[in-house]
């Protein structure tokens, strides 16, 4: 991890662990701050997002290969067009590599870390959350049968639940200047209709964008095959709008990308609608 003095430059650090398989989340809303944070307490969305990590297990310290190793966090973004970006995280995948290879990517901890952290620094209203999933650590593990994706072997944690928590949401994966996503739309959708999970349900899908505002992600073009361009929306009910709900998505909606044979990058959007 980079100590104080010698801080990743957002998006840019070719030296991060990882480096290839960069796992990416911007989370959008408002925050309002804690009234009774010390002002003295200097920590910000990279020391709350470290802190975590290590009390978890999950970060890489030490030589000991856990699930990602630090490359950078914070508030603004040199590359951020939406004010109302809250925080972002960026970390390389530490079981990404022949040796170790990655049946499910972990987005749900990630999101999980990141949202803890946004809230040790203020009271969250999330409005949207983006995701960059980088498919292609899959491509090569997984069995080709959609029905054997590991994420759903989980899906049982989040249903059934409350059916007032049920979330409308919109749901954009976008594969920059490649057209992988729109070429297997259709696929994803029947793929997501048979799926035995009840956590995301999916009307039709359509190659409408979210708010432009919150489609460009604060992210340099050169962790994907950005800017964003070919993009499919998937509206639908989601099981609850929470850290975990959208991160087991991020994970299953990357299993089903990298058996449909795309290996690019993928940017997913998630916003709650009315």
């Amino acid at each position: 991890m980079p100590g104080d003095g010698d801080r990743a430059r957002p998006g840019v650090d070719p030296n991060s662990p990882g480096n290839g398989s960069t796992l990416f989340a911007a989370l959008y809303g408002q925050l309002a701050p804690h009234p009774w944070r010390d002002p003295a307490d200097d920590r910000d969305a990279y020391a709350y997002f470290l802190q975590r990590s290590l009390a978890l297990g999950w970060l890489s310290d030490v030589g000991a290969s856990r699930l990602w190793g630090m490359n950078d966090a914070g508030h603004e973004h040199p590359f951020a067009d939406d004010t109302s970006l809250v925080t972002w995280f960026q970390v390389g995948l530490e079981l990404a590599g022949a040796d170790r290879p990655l049946t499910t990517l972990p987005t749900q901890p990630f999101l999980r870390c990141a949202t803890e952290a946004t809230q040790r620094l203020g009271t969250l209203n999330l409005s949207a959350v983006q995701l960059l999933l980088p498919v292609r650590d899959l491509a090569a593990v997984l069995a080709p049968e959609p029905a054997l994706s590991p994420s759903l072997l989980t899906a049982g944690w989040l249903t059934p639940g409350d059916p007032r928590e049920r979330a409308t949401v919109r749901i954009t994966l976008d594969s920059g200047r490649v057209p992988a996503v729109p070429a297997v739309a259709a696929t994803l959708r029947e793929q997501l209709d048979r799926a035995d999970q009840d956590v995301f349900r999916c009307g039709e899908h359509s190659r409408g964008d979210h708010d432009p505002l919150t489609t460009r992600p604060p992210l340099s073009d050169q962790f994907w095959e950005g800017p964003p361009g070919h993009r499919v929306t998937f509206p639908g009910t989601l099981a609850e709008w929470s850290p975990d709900a959208l991160g087991w998505l991020g994970g299953f909606l990357a299993e089903l990308c990298a058996r449909n044979g795309i290996t690019t990058p993928v940017l997913l959007t998630a916003s709650r609608t009315a």
